[in-house]
């Protein structure tokens, strides 16, 4: 079987490993796998365990994310790993379909994400509404099934030098499931407790033996979920006067619980494969591929009869627009693993594809006129594409101290291509019918002018080398340089260590510098749509521009080309292997990140002359630019305990307890000269509060697991800090909350499991939004940003059979 370590290459960044089992699953993991080696994240070179290395690794089986009854892979990692957020959002648009997640309370594009060591393309969705995140653009976790899933590897560290861009935060490597033979079927139901979001999950993963040496495991999935809505009743007046002045008599009976405030309707199919052959030449020939189809349907603003946006031919009580987005994710990697003397060398190549497909339901285009608009819309698409190329080399070289020197190298080619198509020409035409507002209502579509296909290209080389010097002590150091088309170069580096003070006791650390490449939807994405802004008296509409530095109005504006972003990394951390299976680590860290990428807030004509010309030939209100604008710190801690019980004739018992702290400050801003004196516009209280405030500062985890003869019981209770949002109003904070998930499972037989369980036990819902907030009530709880989401309490049951 193929290993992922110096014939890893294939393993993940960072260049050191966990120093022991940081959640109480990998010592459940250690026994699964007694044949088998385990590389995790850290290192590309040497034959290691999550039991000695330099860095923090968080290992999550198969069995610990099925274990939770959660259903999005994302989510299920945030219950795993306290220092990974996952928040929920409602009426953001695309974002509703493609959800971002985050590492150490940084940007979601600060995380590299890999399947089986291999570079995982991104989502071509940019997040433009107000969510955590806003401007970047994240990998899709989602659409990876967790039925295909054998563990995720989470290295809390940066690990630039070995990966190239992405990996300041840290990386998160899923391996995928590799058995020849077995498998299992599952099948969930469940529904929240107010008896909305009923939802069922259909997956089956099974291995089989190809020849006498290979290996191909298919695994699949099949996940509905019907919406859930919490907005409160509208009270706003929906009809006009009547002649005489009296309000219309319908507002007696409109049904005034008009808005969808929740999750959206979902609906995703997905099969992963995954395939390893030894051959006669003595090497190892493996691919693996995977295929995701989503749609969801959520809803935007709903449009009052009474309003110039609505044709009450149409919708004679108004009408809420549905964004239906289809959301398609295809990837696909091969290679080969050889012996050439005493070098491993590993040559693999890939290609990913993201296709995020804007559609709009119930809605209207009415500059159109009711006789001539549709009702629905194709509003247009945005593409992403990556394809890499890669080439590894390792060998053991002897070394003083009669130790070996592990010695790896490389180089990569990647390119990257981003394409927006324009939508079908009623989603975005100005009809004229009575100075009615044009587009397709609740997403206006790309129009041809902002249709673009472009690519970049890149090309990196690393060396890396690791060394076991005495017994106690362990050195790693990797350089890597990276030449991209469009920008430039930058050359990254990191050193790490570990020192066994004794058997029980070490002290581990790091230090590192790191960058993150514009990403191409950050460099060419651009659209004008139709937005509702906060603007202090209310949600009023605006065509909202968001342009690409090509662009003319940037070009005008003197805006500039977009840099990397840079980092330094620091982190010192303790280990200490206890009694009786007890393990505890500490790390603390900081990182610091300068020129960091932000989408802009709104400048408009108001705000300058120069912003007036360089509007003057465009449809926009405003404008906003992906610009480097700000420098950042982050500082923070992660303990994790673990520890085994044997409670002899009452079974045994499973605790792992896990706490990750980290605060964001911003250091200084720099801005664009010709915007000089508008820092208060382009990057406003809003903006600073969600960089540095929109994710809990304190997650913690305790989670329980006991068994005893065929029944298996577990209780975790999750801690979420408090996080802020800020409005026209003010800041508002959130949290904390407390939530209890429990499950409790029958073995009837060897085969065959039956689980019934409870997530949110005790219904928690976050903090309510103060009056002043609340959108005249709809708007209940904050739409972006909560950790618990606002759907209460949700039970299931399901059923398990392995073959």
């Amino acid at each position: 079987m193929r290993k992922y370590n110096a014939i890893a290459m294939a393993v993940i960044t960072a260049t050191s490993l966990s120093s022991l089992p940081t959640l109480a699953q990998q010592q459940d993991q250690a026994e699964a796998d007694v044949e088998e080696v385990i590389q995790v994240v850290g290192s590309r070179l040497s034959y290691r365990t999550a039991t000695d290395g330099a860095a923090p690794v968080d290992i999550i089986s198969a069995e610990d994310l099925a274990a939770t009854g959660i259903t999005e892979t994302a989510k299920a990692l945030q219950y795993a790993v306290p220092s990974f957020n996952f928040p929920s959002s409602s009426v953001t648009d695309g974002t509703d379909a493609v959800r971002p997640a985050s590492l150490r309370g940084l940007s979601p594009d600060h995380t590299l994400v890999l399947v089986n060591g291999k570079r995982r393309h991104k989502s071509a969705l940019v997040h433009l509404s107000g969510t955590t995140g806003r401007g970047s653009s994240n990998v899709d976790l989602n659409a990876i099934p967790i039925s295909a899933i054998k563990r995720i590897e989470v290295l809390r560290d940066g690990a630039a030098a070995l990966y190239g861009s992405d990996a300041i935060a840290g990386v998160i490597n899923i391996v995928l499931k590799d058995n020849d033979s077995g498998g299992t079927a599952n099948a969930q139901i469940g529904q929240t407790y107010d008896g909305d979001g009923e939802q069922y999950k259909l997956s089956a993963s099974s291995g089989f033996k190809v020849g006498d040496t290979g290996s191909l495991t298919v695994s699949g999935e099949f996940h509905h979920k019907n919406r859930t809505n919490r907005a409160g009743p509208d009270p706003r007046q929906q009809y006009p006067e009547l002649p005489n002045g009296d309000p219309d008599p319908r507002e007696e009976t409109f049904d005034r619980y008009s808005f969808h405030v929740g999750d959206a309707d979902y609906e995703n199919a997905a099969l992963f494969a995954n395939y390893e052959q030894e051959v006669a030449a003595g090497g190892t020939v493996y691919a693996f591929a995977g295929v995701s189809d989503r749609s969801s349907e959520s809803g935007a603003f709903y449009r009052r009869a009474l309003q110039s946006n609505t044709l009450t031919e149409i919708y004679p009580d108004g009408f809420l627009p549905i964004l239906a987005p289809d959301v398609k994710d295809y990837s696909a990697y091969a290679g080969y693993e050889w012996l050439q003397g005493e070098w491993t060398i590993d040559v693999s190549a890939g290609h990913g594809v993201s296709e995020f497909q804007y559609n709009v339901k119930n809605s209207l285009n009415a500059s159109l006129g009711p006789t001539a608009t549709p009702t629905s819309f194709e509003a247009g698409t945005l593409e992403n594409k990556e394809t890499s190329v890669t080439i590894d080399a390792q060998r053991f070289i002897p070394f003083v101290n009669n130790s070996d020197l592990s010695v790896a190298t490389g180089i990569s080619y990647r390119e990257n291509s981003y394409q927006i198509k324009a939508g079908e020409e009623a989603s975005y035409i100005d009809g004229g019918y009575q100075d009615r507002p044009s587009g397709s209502q609740g997403f206006s579509g790309f129009t041809p002018e902002s249709e673009i296909d472009q690519s970049r290209d890149n090309i990196g080389v690393y060396l890396e080398a690791e060394n076991q010097l005495t017994t106690d002590f362990l050195w790693s150091a990797a350089v890597r340089y990276e030449d991209y088309s469009d920008f430039g170069d930058n050359t990254s580096w990191k050193v790490s260590g570990r020192y066994d003070i004794t058997d029980r006791f070490a002290i581990r650390g790091a230090v590192n510098t790191g960058f993150r490449a514009p990403s191409v939807q950050q460099l060419y994405f651009t659209n004008v749509s139709t937005l509702f802004v906060d603007r202090g008296d209310g949600l009023v509409p605006e065509q909202s521009g968001t342009f690409n530095n090509l662009s003319d109005v940037a070009t005008a504006l003197d805006i500039g080309r977009l840099e990397p972003e840079e980092s330094q990394s620091y982190s010192l951390g303790v280990v200490w292997n206890g009694y009786d299976g007890l393990a505890v680590t500490l790390d603390a860290y900081q990182i610091a990140i300068d020129d960091r990428i932000i989408l802009s807030g709104d400048v408009s004509p108001a705000d300058s002359p120069a912003v007036a010309e360089a509007l003057s030939q465009t449809n926009a209100d405003n404008a906003r630019f992906f610009v480097n604008a700000v420098d950042t710190t982050t500082q923070g801690i992660d303990l994790v305990v673990s520890k085994d019980y044997d409670l002899s004739s009452y079974g045994s018992l499973k605790a792992q307890l896990a706490y990750g702290y980290n605060d964001t400050e911003i250091d200084s801003v720099n801005l664009p000269s010709l915007l000089d004196g508008l820092e208060q516009v382009l990057f406003d209280e809003d903006e600073r509060v969600r960089m540095t405030e929109s994710v809990p500062s304190s997650s913690a985890s305790l989670g329980l697991t006991h068994e005893m003869g065929r029944w298996t019981s577990n209780v975790q209770f999750s801690y979420f800090g408090t996080y802020s949002i800020n409005y026209s109003s003010g800041k508002e904070t959130y949290g904390p909350n407390w939530i209890t998930d429990i499950t409790l499972s029958y073995a009837l037989s060897d085969q065959f499991d039956v689980t019934v369980g409870a997530q949110n036990l005790f219904n928690e819902y976050p903090d309510e939004r103060g009056e002043g907030n609340q959108f005249n009530g709809i708007f209940k709880y904050p739409l972006t940003n909560s950790p618990i989401g606002f759907n209460g309490g949700y039970v299931y049951t399901e059923v398990e059979y392995r073959f």
